[in-house]
């Protein structure tokens, strides 16, 4: 990992295009806080922009990953890049921890969460509020495996998800909009 020094040095010399693609490299909420004295580094909130899915099967269940850095079950999804979209984002990150292919054309957003709900807490103190567009996938190609992200994946019914969720409020967006259909 490049120290916040190195960073510094790294950064006086180098034009825009070079500073987001050293971001790209190593993600752009780590260079963020890299870029910050370590006094603050990790009691700065952090606003992010990212994008999550509902993964659904032809049951009718839905995809969730048991992440490594704790221990409970969320969806796929993450932190915007510097110059991507959201649909990049959520193509991206569903490859990346799912090893699933997404066209853009069969991406449906659900909704766009902001606010409370979505504060999260990582084990290394860092604190951040998502700003999540959550988009719908329910045709998708590929065979399902998983990264170093996650301990497991597994498609659950809405009516048997596990108690320790990592997005709830996610969730709840979706089955809301099930019931309305």
């Amino acid at each position: 990992m490049i120290s916040h020094e190195e960073l510094v040095k790294k950064m006086v010399n180098s034009d825009a295009d070079e500073i987001i693609k050293l971001s790209k490299e190593i993600g752009y909420p780590v260079y963020t806080r890299l870029c910050m004295p370590d006094i603050i580094r990790h009691k700065f909130v952090l606003l992010q922009d990212g994008a999550a899915a509902i993964i659904v099967n032809s049951k009718g269940e839905i995809l969730l990953q048991s992440r490594m850095d704790r221990n409970k079950w969320g969806l796929p999804g993450g932190c915007q890049e510097l110059e991507e979209t959201f649909y990049d984002t959520i193509i991206r990150e569903i490859k990346e921890e799912t090893n699933l292919d997404v066209l853009k054309e069969n991406l449906e957003i659900i909704d766009i969460v902001s606010g409370k709900s979505r504060r999260n807490s990582y084990p290394n103190g860092d604190v951040v509020i998502n700003n999540t567009v959550l988009f719908l996938v329910k045709k998708y190609s590929g065979t399902l495996k998983w990264d170093e992200e996650s301990k497991n994946m597994k498609f659950f019914s809405i009516d048997n998800l596990p108690k320790n969720q990592n997005d709830p409020d996610l969730i709840e967006i979706y089955k809301k909009k099930i019931k309305k259909l």
